[in-house]
């Protein structure tokens, strides 16, 4: 194993304030393909940002605080989603509420990212990690805690069903 270069032990000791500018607006890009909405957004990537700040001195010291804090921020997403559908329901159930359709995305974009928050947890962050951070295999299954090869499989099934969902061609399931 190599000892890490000056670079990369400056960055991961590098002072919260830092870690959080650099890191705030593409943490917000995966909370809102996860979410749905701008404002849960911002506010997922706010806890998840309190959460690695109250544990700073562990984090920094990590290999790859981005990966760890874009961990946290994505079962933060899911949990909140689940919690929403099931205010939803309740509230469909008592009052004939309809769900309003989100204002900050194209139709097309919509539907997308409806039919990823409806998959399996880790497929919906591997496509998520994978579209909006634009991040490789290897650390998507950095930030899922799995193998490159699981990694993959969760990617792989994940287009599979979304082409199903969303009927596109040309697409092998």
């Amino acid at each position: 194993m190599t000892a890490p270069n000056e670079t990369e032990v400056v960055v991961r000791l590098e002072p919260f304030e830092s870690f959080y500018r650099r890191e705030f607006s593409s943490l917000v890009g995966l909370a809102y393909a996860l979410s749905g909405s701008r404002l849960a957004a911002e506010d997922l990537a706010q806890e998840a940002l309190m959460v690695a700040h109250g544990r700073w001195d562990e984090v920094k010291g990590m290999e790859r605080p981005d990966a760890w804090v874009r961990k946290v921020l994505s079962n933060m997403a899911v949990s909140s989603f689940r919690k929403r559908q099931s205010e939803l329901k309740a509230i469909t159930r008592l009052g004939g509420w309809r769900q309003q359709s989100i204002a900050e995305m194209e139709p097309e974009d919509q539907k997308f990212w409806a039919a990823v928050r409806n998959l399996p947890d880790q497929q919906a962050k591997a496509i998520a990690l994978h579209y909006v951070d634009d991040l490789p295999v290897s650390e998507i299954a950095e930030v899922l805690d799995c193998s490159p090869s699981t990694a993959k499989v969760h990617l792989f099934r994940g287009r599979q069903t979304l082409a199903k969902k969303l009927k596109l061609a040309g697409v092998e399931a």
